[in-house]
């Protein structure tokens, strides 16, 4: 059910706040991390903004390889998202992926590790900015390719109804509580407003 998704749209994959999956990978070893703080920064390229402790192996390997992948994860993926947040990939023998069984899957541009059950993907070159690394541990980063579950997200938008709550994106409200998106609600542009009388 993945869809390619214009590069003029891929910002608003992430602009709703969402919990995210940080996917790294170099020589030889990956690793996975959730963010929950992560947000669109440019439209035209288009660019993210995500924060990556540094003492996280994560944050390593994407200063060794200048990359990262985003995967968003959805309901059934709390679980996953919580546990990969909360313990440390650097020991080999505990590798994320074998240890959890995580069904992953390569970009289709880096290569990166996207991961399957989520509803939408991302894949991204750093964009050096040595200060907010270092004083805030915020990696910028251009999408090269961004893909999304057409089920919930198509033509440019999310579509979040109670026919595909299943596929909601989370969002961190700590201590391992997330909360799904969603129902979306329409707004409507108000009138102006006529002469005060």
């Amino acid at each position: 059910m993945r869809l390619d998704v214009d590069l003029a749209h891929a910002s608003r994959l992430v602009n709703h706040g969402p919990t995210v999956l940080v996917g790294s990978a170099h020589g030889g070893r990956r690793n996975l991390m959730a963010a929950a703080w992560s947000m669109p920064v440019e439209f035209t390229p288009p660019r993210i903004a995500v924060v990556i402790d540094k003492a996280t192996f994560t944050r390593e390997l994407v200063e060794a390889s200048g990359a990262f992948s985003v995967s968003l994860p959805c309901p059934a993926l709390a679980d996953l998202t919580w546990t990969v947040g909360s313990v440390s990939g650097r020991d080999p023998a505990e590798d994320k992926f074998g240890r959890y069984a995580i069904d992953a899957f390569a970009g289709p541009v880096l290569g990166l590790p996207w991961i399957a059950g989520c509803v939408a993907w991302l894949e991204c070159r750093v964009i050096p900015e040595p200060h907010a690394q270092r004083a805030y541990d915020t990696f910028f980063g251009e999408v090269l390719v961004a893909q999304a579950d057409a089920r919930v997200f198509d033509a440019g938008r999310w579509t979040m109804t109670a026919d595909n709550a299943a596929l909601h994106t989370i969002h961190h409200l700590g201590a391992g509580r997330f909360v799904p998106a969603g129902p979306m609600l329409q707004a409507n542009r108000l009138g102006p407003r006529g002469p005060a009388r």
